[in-house]
């Protein structure tokens, strides 16, 4: 796919950096990402029309931190430096950096300028950013102007005086901050100069099939179908790589909702994916007795996935790759690029060392959005693209504590409860993921004037455009009011509904 318009995105460790190549490829501009320690060869080779420096969780202070070589930002293409690019721009070109007297995470506000990123944001003089940074630039590298400062006068903007550089030490590429694609817009088009010919439709996904052909070759695929959208999607485009060679396994670890081992069988029967069903709970229930730390319970669910897998391999007369829908935010979370662990997801940090199939991962540079996107394209029916994401572990991580049958069956109940009253509310599509937690907490109650000690379920519910951030939804109370007294009601171990009001960050979706 060689492309005229292109946008160089380098990596410097960020949670974000996939973020921006998404912005920019909504914008209609093909980007692509290679690590700051790239080769400098490859940078080169990148050829793009613009580049774009990621943030990260190092200081340009350190002694190894990440850098771009002085080459590639003064070979007269435009950049834009996010968050650390703007201090590592700075730094680079000659300015100073800092510690900050304080750190500046969350909502911020700031003061523009005449600043050529700021053009289409209307002729507002003061925006709504996203800032999550603790250096600071304190001086300018000569020849540099100030584009923004924050409400406490600290820099949060600069650009070249030909107005070639450009650095934002907030971040435009996520939802928090209103104005984010028109900053980016402008650095693309205005700066850039790049066209919108970019779609992510037929195009990629006929790549997609052209790489997996020539990765696999003549050999076999299994693929672990988890019911969700990521796994789905990624079978139908591999199937469509590779026809018969591909060996689709659902597992039943027993720890799906209630009815979603039947509910998932007859989708696949519909889009003809060849499936094998295996039941597999009491193993993973066995394996997973005792154990209450969610890291330790995602690498078991993880490993005892890929054994299931290779056992099935072998009774299938052995497979060379396995297919996995893993997309970007499980590969953010758990660790990717030089970014902080957040939590390990089963397909990403919990795959043992001895794996003896290679990896397949048609999605792993893209967002659930996308993915549903390229699901419309390929013609999986909309009620299923729909669904809310469900974790390969499951349950498991919206069971807090040791994992048993009779706790997981109070879950599976609840959360039915609360799905099926957000279907009749008519608020099912306009969620992005909604389930309950069980906690390991028990409280005192009351029913029917005899003392109770019950268990504890949290409802969660949010609203997101990537997963990388979300807000709470604001549920109607009377809608609460109905699911809290059917769960106490109905599923009569538990006798406490909690509602959690937290957003991503600081929380994570998922309670695990």
């Amino acid at each position: 796919m060689k492309r005229e318009n292109k946008i160089l995105i380098i990596d410097c460790g960020s949670q974000y950096t996939q973020l921006i190549a998404r912005r920019v490829r909504e914008l209609g501009v093909y980007s692509e990402i290679l690590f700051w320690d790239s080769p400098i060869e490859k940078l080169r080779e990148s050829n793009p029309t613009g580049i774009i420096i990621s943030g990260g969780p190092r200081s340009v202070l350190d002694d190894d931190a990440p850098a771009v070589p002085m080459e590639i930002l003064n070979a007269g293409v435009p950049v834009l430096g996010i968050c650390y690019g703007m201090q590592l721009l700075a730094h680079q070109f000659g300015g100073a950096v800092e510690r900050g007297s304080s750190a500046e995470y969350g909502r911020a506000a700031v003061e523009v300028d005449e600043g050529r990123l700021f053009t289409r944001c209307g002729g507002d003089k003061k925006l709504t950013v996203w800032m999550s940074h603790w250096d600071e630039v304190k001086r300018l590298p000569e020849g540099f102007k100030v584009t923004a400062r924050s409400e406490s006068g600290a820099m949060a903007g600069f650009e070249s005086s030909d107005g070639r550089v450009t650095a934002l030490q907030f971040h435009p590429e996520v939802a928090h901050t209103p104005k984010g694609q028109e900053i980016l817009s402008a650095f693309l088009f205005d700066i850039c100069g790049c066209t919108a010919d970019w779609t992510l439709g037929n195009e990629w996904i006929d790549h997609e099939i052209e790489k997996i052909r020539a990765k696999v070759g003549g050999g076999k695929v299994i693929c672990g179908l988890s019911g969700g959208v990521d796994s789905t999607v990624s079978a139908v485009i591999t199937q469509r790589a590779v026809g018969s060679q591909l060996h689709c396994i659902f597992v039943d670890h027993g720890m799906l909702r209630k009815d979603e081992g039947r509910q998932v069988m007859e989708t696949y029967r519909s889009l003809n994916l060849n499936v094998h069903f295996v039941d597999a709970s009491e193993r993973f229930l066995t394996a997973l007795a005792g154990v209450t730390e969610p890291e330790h319970k995602r690498k078991i669910i993880g490993e005892l996935f890929i054994r299931v897998f290779e056992e099935e391999a072998r009774r299938l007369g052995g497979s060379d790759w396995l297919l996995q829908g893993t997309i970007y935010p499980d590969v953010v979370e758990s660790g990717h690029g030089g970014g902080g662990v957040i939590k390990s997801h089963h397909n990403v940090g919990g795959l043992p060392d001895d794996m003896k199939m290679g990896l397949l991962e048609p999605l792993r540079d893209l967002f659930k959005d996308e993915v549903r996107r390229v699901g419309k394209v390929l013609g999986i029916a909309p009620h299923f693209l729909g669904r809310h994401p469900f974790p390969g572990p499951g349950l498991a991580v919206r069971c807090l504590g040791e994992l048993k049958k009779e706790r997981l069956d109070i879950l599976r109940e609840a959360d039915a409860i609360f799905i099926e009253e957000i279907r009749k509310a008519g608020l099912y599509d306009s969620i992005w993921q909604a389930f309950c937690a069980l906690l390991p907490v028990r409280s005192v109650g009351v029913v029917g004037d005899v003392r109770t000690y019950g268990e504890t379920i949290a409802l969660r519910a949010v609203s997101s455009l990537d997963a990388m951030t979300a807000e709470w939804v604001h549920l109607p109370y009377e809608l609460l009011d109905t699911v809290s007294r059917r769960i106490c009601n109905e599923v009569p171990q538990v006798n406490r509904v909690v509602l959690d009001v937290t957003s991503k960050p600081p929380a994570t979706i998922e309670w695990e």
